[in-house]
């Protein structure tokens, strides 16, 4: 749980954690094959994904106590990710119950190929360690009261 959390899907990809302090994160990725498009270049989707964690990285690095859920993104794709990735992401402003960040994945020669900014709203960590159980999981009959 390098994240602080169990991500399956992070874990899946092969994120490697290497800064979450003071508004500030930062995260290598070497994609697979599998990770690829039809171009042979990294795939938009795991592109995205890099920068959404990235960027909750960075909103969590300053109340490491807490969670955070993606409220909106818009990403930015500038040239084609090849190779090992890293990806920097900057809490740009906070409120209570917001984070707004900023992050780019650059490429081993450190040109930016994608940025992304990004408002992630504070909720209470699971204790669970992320997993919440729906309660529609449980019973199809239960109609959701949030």
């Amino acid at each position: 749980m390098k994240f602080g959390v169990e991500i399956p899907f992070v874990n899946h990809l092969g994120f490697d954690l290497e800064l979450f302090d003071g508004g500030a994160s930062q995260i290598s990725y070497e994609p697979l094959p599998v990770h690829l498009n039809s171009f042979g270049v990294t795939h938009g989707g795991a592109l995205m994904t890099l920068l959404d964690v990235t960027m909750a990285v960075a909103a969590r690095s300053v109340q490491k106590d807490m969670g955070v859920v993606t409220v909106e993104m818009k990403t930015s794709f500038m040239q084609p990710a090849v190779g090992k990735l890293t990806a920097k992401g900057r809490l740009m402003h906070r409120s209570v119950t917001l984070a707004f960040v900023e992050a780019t994945v650059f490429d081993e020669a450190g040109k930016s190929c994608a940025h992304a900014t990004g408002t992630f709203k504070y909720v209470r960590a699971l204790a669970t360690g992320g997993r919440r159980i729906n309660a529609l999981q449980i019973d199809p009959n239960i109609v959701p009261t949030d």
